[in-house]
């Protein structure tokens, strides 16, 4: 499955490496690519994975999912 998240607050590459290692961390999840221009993020993952899991880890990590 892959999942497209609107994330708000990022503002440089550092910030996308935090957002990647947050996502790549939910048990589940295959690749995270997280474009800072787009200010998203595309996440593959199997079918067990819930967006609100993606949604948490990003907020964990300091930043909002629009």
């Amino acid at each position: 499955m892959k999942t497209t998240l609107k994330i708000d607050g990022m503002s440089c590459e550092h910030c996308v490496r935090h957002v990647t290692e947050a996502l790549k961390g939910v048990a589940g999840v295959t690749s995270a690519r997280v474009d800072l221009e787009k200010q998203s993020a595309e996440v593959e993952h199997g079918d067990s994975v819930s967006p609100d899991a993606l949604k948490a880890a990003v907020e964990e990590a300091g930043y909002e999912v629009a």
